[in-house]
């Protein structure tokens, strides 16, 4: 069976692509899948370094320098750049900006993404500082299917990480952050065997998910 070609868009350090590209590396997803791109909008984000350290290619797409055109043009361009590497799944790794309707529609339920909280709850680009100042005793990371609504579509994993009295936004993020590297490449792997079936937003999953 033909490996799975992922697209991978990030804004920031890359951290979660790094492990998905170390899970096709040397991991869960090693013979089931690889990682052919990255696609950057942010200049200097170290996700960038970290595609270089890993020989894959990578190109920087700079948001702030198409502000004056639609979000459906600019998806276009990222758009080109996926469909030149052939890419099968696409992995939202901390890119922070919505997809257009045209990039959905593109690649439909062929786009995951993970979000630090329990969605539905704290959705958006301050999971950490909104459930702290909540209150909640626990908190956690969700992997899911992107939708057109901000951080809503079918979940596919989520795990729960305990929130303690001193945390800050930095030691919840550091613990949950441990948990995303985990998760993502496993939804990944649940996608590459086909375990995954959605009715009507639930996602059921074939088998027990083991890490």
């Amino acid at each position: 069976m033909p490996e799975l070609k992922i697209g991978a868009i990030a804004s920031g350090s890359g951290s979660n692509f790094e492990a998905i590209v170390k899970a096709c590396e040397s991991g869960i997803l090693k013979k089931k899948a690889s990682v052919e791109v990255l696609i950057c909008n942010k200049p200097g984000a170290y996700c960038i370094e970290r595609a270089k350290n890993h020989n894959i290619p990578y190109y920087l797409i700079e948001s702030d320098k198409y502000l004056d055109i639609p979000r459906e043009d600019f998806d276009q361009l990222m758009l080109n750049v996926l469909k030149e590497h052939e890419c099968d799944l696409i992995a939202l790794v901390g890119y922070m900006r919505l997809v257009s309707q045209k990039f959905i529609t593109t690649f439909d339920g062929k786009i995951l993404n993970i979000h630090p909280a329990l969605l539905p709850a704290f959705k958006g680009l301050h999971g950490h500082r909104d459930a702290l100042e909540y209150g909640v005793k626990v908190s956690g990371c969700t992997v899911h299917f992107v939708d057109a609504g901000s951080d809503h579509g079918p979940i596919i994993i989520q795990k729960c990480v305990p929130v303690y009295a001193k945390d800050t936004e930095e030691t919840l993020a550091t613990r949950i952050l441990e948990w995303e590297h985990k998760i993502f490449p496993k939804a990944i792997e649940l996608y590459c065997d086909k375990r995954l079936r959605v009715e009507n937003r639930i996602v059921h999953i074939e088998g027990e998910i083991t890490y």
